[in-house]
Order: C-alpha cells, then structure tokens, then sequence
C-alpha cells in the first residue's frame, strides 16, 4: 500500500487470467483455498492443466509488466527529485563554506541586548587573542541582518534563528561563554587560515549607563521573581524604562533562563520590550549567599535596558571578568561599589 497504483497491476492481472480462463474454457471444480498454486492446480479437472496453467502464466506476465511500468516510472521521479535534492544540498555546503572567508559573525539571542551581546563581545576577544580580527555583532533573532553569514544561538533559539536567517550557517550552543562548539569554531577558522577584513573599532561612550548609586550591595536573599522585579523597578525609578519593562523582563526569565555562569545574571525584556525603554541602562544588585536561579545560585544580578550598542562596552568588561574567577569571586562578594562600578566601566579600546 505504499504505492496505491500498483493495484492497477493487480487488477489487469486478474482481469486478463479471467479472460484467458473464459477464452480456453477452463474451470475449477471448487473454490481454492489458500489462493496458492498448489491449491489452485489440486482443484483443476482433468484436462484443463494446460488452459489453467496458462491463465496463471498470462495473468502473471501482466501483472509484472503493468507493475514494472508504475516502479520505473516512480523510480525516475524519485531519483530525479533526490538529485535535486542532492545539488541544493551541495549548493548550500558551498555557500558555507564561502561564507567564512568574509568573516562575518552574529550571535543572536531573544531580545539581542543581554546573552548575545556579552558573548558577541567575549567571543571577539578570543578571536583577536587567536589572531583574527573579524567582525562579531549581536542582535534579536527577529533582526538578523540578511547578510548574516554564521549565527550563533542558544540550542532553545536554533529553530527560530534558522527561520528567520535561512541563507546562514547556524551553530547551536548550551553555553554562550565557554561551550565547546565555539572553541571548534576557532579551531575550524584557524585551520582554513582565514583572512578577514579589518573592523574599525571605536571607543563606546557610557553615558551614565550604570551609576554607582544603581549598584546594591549585600541585598538579603530573596525569590528569582522578586529580586528581577527589584532590577526592574530601580530602572523604572532611574528613568531607564516604562513600567511595563519589569513584566518583559519576567517574560524572558519564564522563556529561557538569563542565568550566563559564575554566579552571574542578566535579566533583561523580551524583544518586544524595546518599545518600553526610554534609553539604555544597567543595574546591579548583589546578593552574597546566592538567588536560585533553578540549579544555580546568582550572586551578581545585573539588570539592562539598551537601545543601539551604548551598553557594550560594559558587558564587555563583565564578559573579561567571567573569565577570571577569582575576580568574579570578589565582585560576588565585594562591599564596595566603586570595586564594582570600575571594574564594569572600565573603557576598553
């Protein structure tokens, strides 16, 4: 029943035996059962093998030649279709493998202010530490640029990612810091010696994105819900957002944790929460004996609001400090503000 119309094979079969049976006369002298030729040969008359026999032969051949027309002709369909198939595959296998000799990289995550921007900003200083300076932004998934040549995602956010950037190479990860897919990457990108482009670099103005007197220090530990509304509301309070921010920053918790490593987090709206800032701002409240965040515990949560790239300096800084843990470790625990505030806005060039 795969392949319905080879009933047709059946029925021609079926329809010339009869005919053959009619045409020389033959007969059975009781119905076979089982349908088999056994059956059908020890329920002939004497005399009628041969006319039977026949029969059984002719609606044989018919059957196998209609049949065999159907399979070809399915055959040929199939193959031609699978050797489409085959070259767009290969076509896109190509493509990819073009696309890395421009050097062009995204990190793309819900809402493009918070995971991706830090990982877009530490992944480029690996690059540079490797040896390449090539050109790494972040953004929303629903703002992938159509240029885009190899996104990078949250394994959660893969299936949107690819919808929305079909033309791209796309790599999956659990972890946007130290997950083992991008140091393949690196090690890929080494060993096919890419050259890329030159991308100027231009020092990023803070504009009080992060004040000394948003950073709270030895909060008591409280609920994830409660401690992201206190984050949002001291945005709300500081002129960064609408009231409406704190809900989408509950939202984006619900749909995939902000929780990057190290006792850190970044809670921060939806992407469709932009409409809600006012302009870009960050907060940081620290809470020593940890907020559970599921099965981890958040020391440092550090709330952001951002329109346009004013914030990445800072999250680059916070990136560098994920990376070393012992000063990560202090800032978890720290009671002075400016060891804090120095460390984040620290300018890079």
């Amino acid at each position: 029943l795969m392949k319905p119309v080879l009933l047709l094979a059946v029925i021609a079969g079926g329809a010339s035996g009869v005919l053959t049976f009619s045409v020389m006369g033959a007969g059975l002298v009781a119905t076979p059962s089982p349908g088999s030729i056994f059956a059908l040969l020890a329920m002939t008359p004497k005399g009628g093998f041969a006319a039977v026999i026949i029969g059984v032969i002719v609606s044989t051949a018919v059957s196998f030649l209609v049949g065999s027309y159907f399979i070809k002709r399915s055959s040929a369909e199939q193959d031609e279709s699978e050797l489409r198939d085959a070259k767009q595959k290969v076509q896109e296998l190509k493509g990819t493998k073009s696309k890395l000799t421009v050097s062009n990289i995204v990190f793309a995550c819900d809402a493009g202010m918070g995971s991706s921007a830090m990982a877009a900003t530490s992944f480029k200083s690996k690059l540079r530490n490797a040896g390449f300076d090539i050109e790494v932004i972040n953004t929303s998934i629903e703002e992938i640029p159509h240029w885009a040549e190899l996104v990078i995602t949250h394994e959660n956010l893969s299936v949107r990612a690819k919808s929305a950037a079909k033309n791209a190479e796309h790599i999956s990860i659990k972890d946007y810091f130290n997950d083992p897919e991008l140091d393949r990457l690196i090690a890929r990108l080494q060993s096919k010696n890419i050259a890329s482009d030159i991308v100027d670099s231009s020092k990023v103005e803070e504009n009080n994105i992060l004040k000394k007197s948003n950073i709270k220090l030895g909060l008591k530990n409280i609920e994830k819900e409660e401690a992201i509304k206190m984050a949002g509301q001291l945005l709300v309070d500081s002129g960064y957002v609408d009231p409406e921010y704190v809900e989408a920053m509950l939202l984006r918790e619900e749909q995939l944790s902000t929780y990057i490593g190290k006792g850190v987090a970044i809670p921060h709206g939806v992407g469709k929460a932009k409409d809600n800032i006012k302009k870009s701002g960050m907060v940081v409240l620290q809470f020593p004996e940890g907020v559970s965040f599921g099965e981890e515990k958040v020391c440092l949560l550090i709330g952001i609001a951002a329109v346009g790239n004013e914030h990445l300096n800072i999250l680059s800084n916070i990136a560098t400090a994920l990376e070393d843990d012992d000063h990560i470790e202090g800032l978890n625990s720290t009671k002075n503000v400016d060891e804090i505030y120095n460390a984040f806005t620290l300018e890079t060039v």
